[in-house]
């Protein structure tokens, strides 16, 4: 085994170890509204569910140049926010709004998303996702350089090709995960392993 001490490295080092070795990751794909009513849309792979009673995700947002991205400025202001879970479908165009844009464009409207209204929230989502989940801000943790933002699910909205009986069927969403640089992964073999009782 090789042993490293992550403060002997730089910032870079252990980014390339940890999104190497934590994989795959599930992408969040996150629309926010701005102040004005600019659709902001951005993918991150820092993302996972917190708790089923209540319903909470956690999306983990790295600072840029040491300031809170677009993303989570937004929902810091406006308490809302939409999570759409990226597919084989959609990763081409979520891809596309990965592009650095000022706040007062659209990512949305960059990659050729379409704006679908929520029920709950003021925030649109976009139709192109087979999952989508309205969101309020339930907390944000300010970490260094990191705004890891809490969020309860307040409403669903699924693909009816997807949904039977309570439950998704994973090979029909077609979810895609990160690996690591420009590498992705599908859902690949499934199999199963009974847990001990």
């Amino acid at each position: 085994m090789i042993a490293i001490d992550p403060l002997q490295g730089t910032e870079r080092d252990n980014y390339k170890l940890l999104i190497g070795s934590i994989i795959p990751r599930p992408i969040a794909f996150v629309t926010t509204l701005s102040d004005e009513e600019v659709l902001n849309g951005a993918p991150f792979s820092y993302f996972n569910i917190v708790s089923s009673n209540p319903p909470l995700i956690s999306v983990a947002i790295q600072h840029a140049a040491g300031k809170s991205k677009d993303t989570a400025r937004n929902i810091k202001q406006t308490k809302e926010f939409v999570i759409h879970i990226v597919d084989e479908q959609n990763v081409g165009q979520v891809n596309r709004t990965a592009a650095p844009l000022p706040p007062d464009q659209s990512e949305v409207t960059l990659a050729g998303l379409t704006p679908v209204d929520s029920l709950r929230i003021a925030v649109p989502g976009v139709q192109e996702a087979k999952v989508r989940m309205e969101c309020v801000l339930e907390q944000c943790v300010e970490l260094p350089n990191t705004d890891l933002i809490i969020g309860r699910i307040v409403q669903f909205h699924l693909d009816e090709a997807i949904y039977n009986a309570g439950r998704i069927d994973p090979v029909k969403l077609g979810a895609v995960s990160r690996l690591a640089g420009n590498s992705y992964a599908g859902i690949g073999e499934i199999f199963e392993i009974e847990r001990p009782v």
